[in-house]
């Protein structure tokens, strides 16, 4: 994905608005549609302006109607047009619109969303694969309304409020403390080890950052990204195409190997474990943390318990403030923090919540962070 595309996420909460967030669903089921509408209605800080049962007449509305739709949440199976084809007619007739994709959790859907999100999606929710699942299905709904929020720059209204709550920009409003860069003095060792997390906006600045880290760097890369299970497998596929690394994901007991990539199985924490002279990856199903499984903070936490200050953790785009407590382990253990930037996040939460605590020896744009941990490894602190 193009930097502009990373900016575009975060754009529109430069701007005060009193507006609710206008949402055009697009899916060939109209008890989906009807479902998921029943799922916003109650929302005073956004409203579905638009219901469409392919792209073809999503794109027609959108070119109709502009102005009033800031989010699309689009289906990839549609008769007359699908939405991988839709998706850069949708952005030519909207450029700063946010798209997030839904699709149920088939290797083919996981494929084709990565493709999506290199296209210009910020997001991607694993839809239900029946009328009765999405019914009830909690997770489904608060997923979908904190995605929606997050690629707008938005946050929910206060319970029991009668007018839309709407921040300018909303990161202002949930970091309200400065960056704190920490003093070079602070670090000192090189790494064994390289600890990456991510959300919203994660697959492809994971893309970015893995593809310039110079083939000199052997240590193991331990990649935890909030994904669904079968979203995964097809990420660490991906990252061992860009990267040049094997890259799979992490199994349980297995020893870490210099230069591999190891991601969190969807459904799964990843965790590492000292086992004599070695260490393995530990793989648990323990309670979600930060409403996630798999979250960063365990594995952060687990990897300052085993390197203690031979560790290099870094925090990219993502919403909530997951990674920042275990960001904090790996600090006081003498290891060392970055986290990516505000102007080239798609979300300023997971780096805002770490860089605004005080954690991060440097906050970043994108495309400087692979430069940082190639000096890092090769000399200690750049």
């Amino acid at each position: 994905m193009a930097l502009s595309a990373f900016r575009a996420g975060s754009s529109s909460a430069q701007r005060q608005s009193d507006k609710p967030i206008g949402i055009m669903l697009v899916d060939d089921s109209a008890v989906i549609r009807g479902l998921i509408t029943r799922m916003i209605d109650p929302e005073p800080d956004m409203a579905v302006v638009a219901s469409v049962q392919d792209g073809l007449r999503a794109v027609e509305r959108l070119t109709r109607d502009a102005a009033s739709i800031d989010v699309i949440i689009l289906d990839i199976e549609m008769p007359v047009m699908d939405g991988i084809t839709a998706l850069p007619k949708l952005i030519a007739a909207k450029k700063d619109v946010k798209i997030v994709m839904a699709s149920t959790l088939t290797l083919e859907n996981a494929e084709i969303s990565m493709k999506a999100m290199s296209l210009g999606a910020l997001d991607y929710v694993p839809k239900p694969t029946s009328t009765r699942e999405i019914s009830g299905a909690s997770e489904f709904k608060r997923e979908l309304l904190d995605k929606v929020r997050a690629v707008t720059g938005r946050i929910a209204a206060p319970p029991g409020a009668t007018t839309v709550s709407v921040q300018e920009p909303a990161r202002k409003s949930l970091y309200q403390k400065p960056v704190v860069v920490r003093p070079k003095s602070a670090v000192q060792r090189k790494p064994d080890i390289l600890a990456i997390g991510s959300s919203t906006g994660g697959p492809q600045a994971l893309l970015e950052v893995v593809k310039k880290i110079k083939a000199d760097v052997r240590q193991p890369i331990m990649i935890t990204q909030h994904m669904p299970a079968t979203f995964t497998k097809i990420l660490a596929q991906h990252l061992q195409t860009a990267s040049g690394r094997q890259s799979g994901e992490g199994r349980d007991g297995e020893p870490l190997a210099p230069g591999r990539i190891y991601v969190a199985p969807g459904g799964f924490h990843m965790t590492v474990e000292a086992k004599g002279a070695g260490k393995v990856i530990r793989i648990d199903q323990n309670p979600p943390e930060n409403f996630c499984r798999p979250a960063v903070d365990p594995m952060f936490r687990s990897i300052a318990a085993a390197y203690g200050d031979r560790v290099l953790g870094v925090v990219l785009t993502g919403m909530g403030s997951d990674g920042s407590k275990g960001a904090g382990d790996l600090v006081a253990a003498g290891g060392t923090v970055i986290a990516q930037d505000e102007a080239t996040s798609v979300v300023w939460g997971m780096p805002g919540a770490t860089a605004t605590a005080g954690h991060t020896s440097a906050v970043l744009p994108l495309g400087d962070i692979a430069r940082y941990i190639n000096d890092f490894v090769a000399k200690g602190m750049p």
